[in-house]
């Protein structure tokens, strides 16, 4: 709570002195104790991101513990961290009732003392701990000393996929507790019909009373003559607080000696049937998991970053947000609640670990582990309940289940019944309110939307699972955003509008956790584990998020945005259908601007006239009359911006936006038959380019080596994963087995070339290759065809893969070596076709059809794990660029399908950037790479999720590449 009581910021310089395992007490303890040989320390801090690895080294795992399983026990090899200064009380405090020193995170284990007087000890890393120090301090100096274990019994409590992090990582602070103030208070809002109340529980002495809340605002001013009355108080007609209208209304709350601030929203929470409701209207949650992460500080809260973080979100579309898995720094909710978000309060647990031993002694079915569940739960519950931003309570994360999650859930509905309960590994739904899973495919998802007797419910009875089926469902983990993906984001939000019982659900995650370091020649870099030589770690499965470590928003996030916006868009002839999916916001806030193209260049433009949209509801509006290009597209786009500046975004950021194809039908045109007579042995001319032994070595003079043909993509995080295929046999995979590792063992990544045949004359070249692998008999021929076109070199390259090929492939391409020359490199590009960003198949919606230029740096994506990176979509015409200018530029034409290919420009190969685990140790390049792809692979989120889907996914197909080259 914001109190007016005095109090003290203990934050800043500490001495600090880290030993191997733990000291003698009494050398700390006592007042008069020599620390001037010790280092110092900030705190708030985490003491293995200090003093350039003098403190010991950061150590990440996903599931398993870095001690062993042997609770509660750990071992005697336990990193000791001592911390010690002084403090002034002032004088004017010597009236105060109690003095409280109070911590807000410290990992993991602590002991104090003041004044050489020992005051106790807590566990709990992400929960508050208050210590009444009332006979240990006096007014004038003070010296408090606390020691801080890396390990204790509370570790195997919090094994959540993060960094493990020791020492006082929040905010320290010594207050004055006055005669008369108020203990604890808890403003219960509710709305309905227009209208607001509020229930106040006020914990307090008799002395305390009476006690008078007042909303200026709304004309309140209630007075408590004593103890025990909660009686609501109609606060009359209020705005509800919503994630989209977070309308919040300043209150007090006083006693002769205390006055609170309290910030108030109104809403209710229910759930009524299957239906999660605030405020009446069905909530869809487009979520993401977040992590206290920052690449410099750790834990460490930062409000500006964390206000920049969540505006953010805003920017992109996220409206909930899951404190994954542990409650945040106090003021991220009150960000929340002023921004707007849905929140799920998560409690500070997990013991994943204990399911490498097939859960054996998992605290979570252990009695005398049940006071520290209990602890846990109400700490979060009591430090949080005010915020009007949390809807949903959750126990904690991948912690099996039993009795003491049970207990968990029962205190919760009995001191909060307003507030549903959540725990995922309740899969049977026997202590929690809503049906919760991770990762379900999009078969398993829409069973469990539907009403039907369709496959079992995965850890569930057929009984469980038709209860299940009562219950709104959401996923708190869906869509793995590691590296480059996720995909299939638009299917999951498709389900959400098919189901109403789909609830949405939260991306894991929203930040990747690369820790700020270099190489020992100085590189600067984002480590993960593995980086800092940890005895057991889970490699790059810490950098798993929509933002990358330098607060860079990955093209998964601009997908995601596009996904789940809020205006939904339907095209007829002449009129469009705006559909307004927001809970409880209209649209008047919103512009709609309009501007049509041809072939990328502006044409016309302006603004629909879009009477009320009222949330739920939906509105027709004529469409401007579009001019068609006669040669050429023509393409309609509405952006809907924002009208004014917000908390979170300025005037015109673009909300909602979709596009409309109004080209004029155009013949595909047919390719020219190549068939010289000749040799093609030696150097032969075509127009431009020139060719020996039949392939190109360059053209206008500028050297290029090419086509080869291309299979492989550096194997992305999901490539690279093989969790479980889908019982349902919905996706491409093959359980346990990566893509990757299929990809590796028939030889993508190592192709040999055999020229079968070559000919060539002044009508043209031709050759036929056969490409293939060592210690494989399967193959691919490629017809590769020159030809002069109206002047214009022509290019014609048929992939035929033989028969036998057993999976999917990455890519079907062909690649181009660009070679630098005097210096200049082909560094630059500009084309028409979907961008800015890159795209597959299974994550487009984001990009759209336009004109646009990049360096070559630009059109990559720094992730922590170099991997496929790049690729752009149904490109049109490429202009490649050195600086002094446009080199060439390249029409790729549709093959008989309508289907265009696509382009990866890198200073990097596949194979290249496969071999490296860091973007530090990509070699240097002399050439420019250019692959032309006939098709790409999907993403899917397989790192730890589903495949990608049948329609996402490359088989082995033939498949036809055509290019007409034009001289700048």
């Amino acid at each position: 709570m914001h109190s007016d009581a005095p109090a003290l910021s203990l934050n800043g310089p500490w001495r600090f002195r880290l030993s191997p395992g733990a000291p003698p007490t009494e050398e700390i303890a006592a007042e008069g104790f020599d620390d001037t040989s010790w280092n110092t320390i900030p705190v708030p801090s985490h003491w293995v991101l200090q003093g350039d690895g003098e403190y010991g080294r950061p150590i990440y795992t996903n599931v398993q513990y870095p001690f062993p399983i042997d609770a509660p026990h750990v071992p005697d090899e336990n990193p000791t961290g001592d911390y010690r200064r002084t403090f002034v009380v002032p004088a004017e405090w010597s009236g105060s009732e109690r003095i409280v020193l109070r911590f807000d995170g410290v990992e993991s284990l602590f002991k104090v003392w003041v004044n050489g007087q020992e005051i106790g000890s807590a566990s709990g890393s992400r929960l508050a701990h208050e210590f009444e120090v009332t006979d240990a301090v006096r007014a004038g100096e003070n010296t408090i000393a606390v020691r801080v274990h890396q390990w204790s019994a509370a570790s195997y409590l919090e094994d959540q996929d993060q960094w493990w992090l020791p020492g006082i990582f929040r905010d320290v602070t010594v207050i004055a507790r006055p005669q008369g103030g108020i203990e604890d208070a808890w403003l219960r809002t509710a709305y309905a019909d227009g209208l607001g109340t509020v229930a106040t529980e006020v914990t307090a002495d008799a002395g305390a009373f009476p006690v008078t809340l007042r909303i200026p605002e709304l004309g309140v001013e209630q007075v408590w003559a004593a103890p025990g009355d909660v009686t609501p108080v109609s606060a009359g007609t209020v705005e509800p607080w919503t994630a989209e209208t977070p309308r919040l209304y300043t209150a007090t709350l006083s006693s002769a000696a205390e006055s609170i601030d309290f910030r108030l929203g109104f809403r209710t929470v229910e759930i009524r049937g299957d239906r999660f409701l605030v405020n009446g209207r069905r909530v869809v949650f487009h979520g993401m998991n977040r992590h206290e992460t920052h690449p410099e500080r750790g834990r460490v809260f930062d409000e500006q970053h964390a206000r920049d973080d969540l505006a953010r979100m805003k920017r992109f579309n996220v409206n909930a947000i899951r404190t994954s898995h542990y409650p945040p720094h106090p003021r991220l909710l009150d960000l929340a609640d002023e921004l707007g978000f849905w929140v799920i309060d998560e409690c500070d647990l997990e013991t994943h670990g204990f399911s490498a031993n097939d859960w054996v002694a998992n605290p979570s079915d252990d009695p005398i582990w049940r006071d520290a569940y209990l602890d846990r739960i109400r700490r979060t519950v009591e430090r949080d309940k005010n915020h009007p931003s949390i809807v949903i309570w959750s126990l904690g994360n991948e912690s099996g289940t039993g009795a003491n999650l049970a207990a968990m859930s029962a205190w919760v509905h009995a001191r909060d019944p307003e507030r549903p309960v959540h725990y995922e590994g309740d899969y049977a739904g026997e202590y929690t309110d809503v049906y919760s899973r991770m990762y379900s495919s999009i078969s398993e998802t829409t069973e469990i939307g539907t009403d039907g007797s369709l496959a079992p419910l995965l850890g569930c009875t057929p009984a469980q699972g038709a209860r299940q089926r009562t219950k709104p469902f959401l996923l708190c983990e869906y869509a793995h955003a590691m590296g480059n993906g996720p995909g299939a984001l638009d299917q999951y939000e498709a389900l959400v509008h098919e189901h109403p019982r789909l609830h949405g659900g939260f991306v894991w995650e929203w930040r990747d956790h690369g820790v700020l370091t270099t190489t020992p020649d100085g590189v600067p870099f984002y480590a993960y584990g593995g980086d800092f030589d940890e005895v057991v770690h889970d490699g790059n499965f810490v950098m798993d998020g929509m933002v990358l470590s330098d607060d860079t928003p990955t093209p998964g996030l601009h997908e995601f945005k596009t996904v789940a916006q809020p205006i939904r868009f339907l095209f007829d002839i002449d009129s469009v259908e705006l559909a307004n999916l927001r809970h409880t916001a209209d649209a008047s806030d919103l512009r709609f601007l309009w501007r049509i193209e041809h072939d990328g260049a502006p044409v016309t433009a302006g603004e629909l006239e879009v009477s009320a949209l009222a949330a739920g509801s939906s509105i027709s509006v004529p469409l401007p009359r579009i001019p068609v290009a006669d040669i050429g597209e023509t393409w309609l786009t509405i952006d809907a911006v924002l009208r004014d500046d917000t908390a979170w975004a300025e005037a015109g950021h673009v909300v909602a936006s979709a596009q409309l194809d109004r080209s004029a039908v155009t013949p595909v045109i047919p390719a020219l038959a190549v068939a010289p007579q000749g040799s093609a042995e030696g150097t032969l001319a075509l127009g431009p380019a020139l060719f020996e032994n039949g392939r190109l070595v360059s053209i206008a003079g500028r050297r290029v080596d090419g086509p080869r043909l291309e299979l492989w993509r550096a194997p992305t995080d999901n490539d690279e994963g093989a969790s479980s295929a889908d019982p349902r046999g919905s996706d491409a995979s093959i359980d346990g087995v990566s893509s990757a590792e299929l990809w590796r063992g028939q030889g993508l990544d190592r192709l040999t070339h055999r020229i079968v045949e070559a000919s060539g004359d002044a009508s043209g070249i031709r050759t036929l290759t056969k490409v293939s692998a060592a210690n494989s008999a399967h193959s691919v021929l490629v017809d590769t065809a020159w030809s002069l076109i109206d002047g214009e070199l022509d290019l014609r390259v048929e992939i035929l893969p033989s028969t036998g090929w057993g999976t999917v492939w990455p890519r079907i391409g062909v690649r181009f070596e660009l070679p630098d020359e005097d210096g200049a490199s082909i560094d630059g590009a500009a084309w028409f076709g979907r961008g800015p960003l890159e795209s597959y198949p299974d994550s487009r919606h984001a990009a759209h059809v336009g004109r646009f230029e990049s360096t070559i740096a630009d059109l990559s994506v720094d992730y922590a794990r170099p991997q496929e990176t790049g690729h752009r979509s149904d490109t049109r015409t490429l202009t490649l660029r050195t600086a002094e200018g446009d080199q060439f530029s390249l029409t790729f034409l549709p093959d008989t399908r309508g289907r265009r290919p696509g382009f990866t420009l890198s200073r990097n190969t596949p194979q290249q950037l496969t071999g490296a685990t860091h973007p530090f140790e990509l070699p240097e390049s002399d050439t420019s790479h250019l692959i032309i792809d006939a098709a790409q692979h999907g993403l899917g989120s397989r790192a730890c999720g589903p495949d990608v889907s049948p329609d996402s996914a490359l088989r082995p197909e033939a498949r036809t590449i055509r290019i007409r080259f034009t001289i700048a």
